[in-house]
């Protein structure tokens, strides 16, 4: 552990801690623990080219410790302050970055309780599920159910063609400046991760909620409705008029996901 900060109202200060954690390739995740002092652990997953340091999450971290429960949000490898290499893909690379995270606070006696992951984050807390059987809750916020779709948008109509070409394609910002370099490895570990079949594999004690709003520029709303078709155990929620950041709806994000986290129904009660 480094150095502490905190995060204060009116009425307590909840710790915050800095913590690495070394994934099963050697590599230090970097994440920020908020101690609240209970066994009871919720992890947060960002999503593709975020941080920890997502307001939404800062946000969501916030108002979930204010209920009594600790929360730790991490960075992926290769993203944030965390070691390795940015990849386009890497979603089932991620779930096991997300199952060393689990195991390490395991040793401590931390039950991780819920896992929740936005856009991204929300296909590999879905994968996660589908792989290990040591979470009880599921928060899937944004995730896209068809991941073929959303890469025209960011690399052009003719993508397959010039990777198969040159082996990569290099995204540029604004400024004509390179971003990040896609790979035709690193594409196809995108197009070849079935989130269909995952959810299908997610155990039927496992309760997945999600969450998506009605004006998602990034992900279609028509996504969530497919993970709603066939995950076991399901609920979803839309969010009338939300973006994809939840820009004006951090309370209203907030309010069902405690409501999901707190609530103690058995199985089966989703229909």
């Amino acid at each position: 552990m480094a150095k502490s900060q905190s995060s204060q109202d009116k009425s307590f200060v909840i710790p915050q801690n800095r913590i690495v954690i070394k994934n099963k390739f050697g590599e230090n995740l970097v994440g920020v623990f908020h101690e609240t002092g209970s066994k009871e652990l919720v992890i947060l997953c960002h999503g593709f080219r975020s941080t920890k340091e997502f307001y939404t999450f800062v946000n969501l971290a916030d108002a979930i410790t204010r209920e009594g429960i600790s929360v730790f949000r991490f960075d992926f490898a290769g993203n944030g302050e965390s070691d390795g290499s940015f990849q386009y893909g890497n979603y089932r690379r991620e779930a096991d970055d997300l199952h060393a995270v689990v195991q390490y606070f395991s040793k401590f006696e931390r039950c991780t309780s819920a896992i929740i992951g936005h856009s991204k984050g929300g296909n590999v807390v879905l994968l996660y599920a589908s792989a290990y059987q040591d979470v009880s809750k599921v928060i899937n916020i944004s995730g896209r159910f068809a991941l073929e779709r959303g890469i025209e948008g960011r690399l052009g109509k003719e993508f397959m063609q010039i990777i198969k070409r040159d082996g990569f394609i290099d995204v540029k910002d604004k400024s004509g400046n390179v971003d990040y370099r896609v790979t035709e490895e690193s594409l196809m570990d995108r197009l070849n991760t079935d989130m269909h079949t995952a959810c299908l594999s997610i155990d039927q004690n496992c309760r997945v909620l999600t969450v998506h709003g009605s004006e998602d520029e990034i992900v279609p709303v028509e996504d969530a409705l497919e993970f709603s078709k066939i995950i076991p155990n399901h609920k979803l929620h839309i969010i009338e008029g939300a973006d994809h950041a939840y820009r004006s709806h951090q309370a209203e994000l907030a309010s069902f996901v405690l409501h999901f986290i707190k609530d103690k129904q058995v199985q089966g009660a989703f229909a």
